[in-house]
């Protein structure tokens, strides 16, 4: 199997990860909180929701090393945020942003994704409660 080599992130992408850290306060409680507030709304919406929620569990896990968690916490303060490079309301576009910045935090981390963090992720997306409105 061959292992994909990931470019590392943008001047533009770290910039946006950064800012949104910034905007919600440094504070990880209020980013998860909002994460789930978020993805009971748009869940089903999201092609990316089970990569997404593979990253939170990733976060969740202690032998996820800190600069990981840092990074994919980033890219979920970034989705949590209503401020962004696109408004989410916008049709097929809303999320174009959020998805390339948790697309990018993935593929800088991969290695650190496991087997059971996505497993985790298609549990919870089958849990009508959490990706309904």
């Amino acid at each position: 199997m061959s292992e994909t080599i990931a470019k590392p992130f943008s001047k533009a992408e770290m910039d946006a990860m950064r800012q949104a850290w910034k905007e919600a306060g440094q504070d990880e409680e209020k980013v998860r909180a909002s994460f789930w507030s978020k993805l009971r709304r748009v869940g089903r919406r999201l092609p990316f929701a089970e990569d997404l929620l593979a990253a939170y569990f990733c976060t969740l896990d202690p032998a996820t090393p800190s600069r990981v968690k840092w990074v994919l916490l980033g890219a979920i303060a970034y989705f949590v945020l209503p401020v962004d490079g696109v408004a989410d309301f916008l049709p097929l576009l809303g999320f174009t942003d959020d998805a390339a910045i948790i697309a990018a935090a993935i593929a800088q981390v991969a290695g650190s994704i496991t087997d059971e963090h996505r497993e985790k992720a298609r549990a919870a997306l089958q849990d009508e409660e959490i990706v309904t409105a």
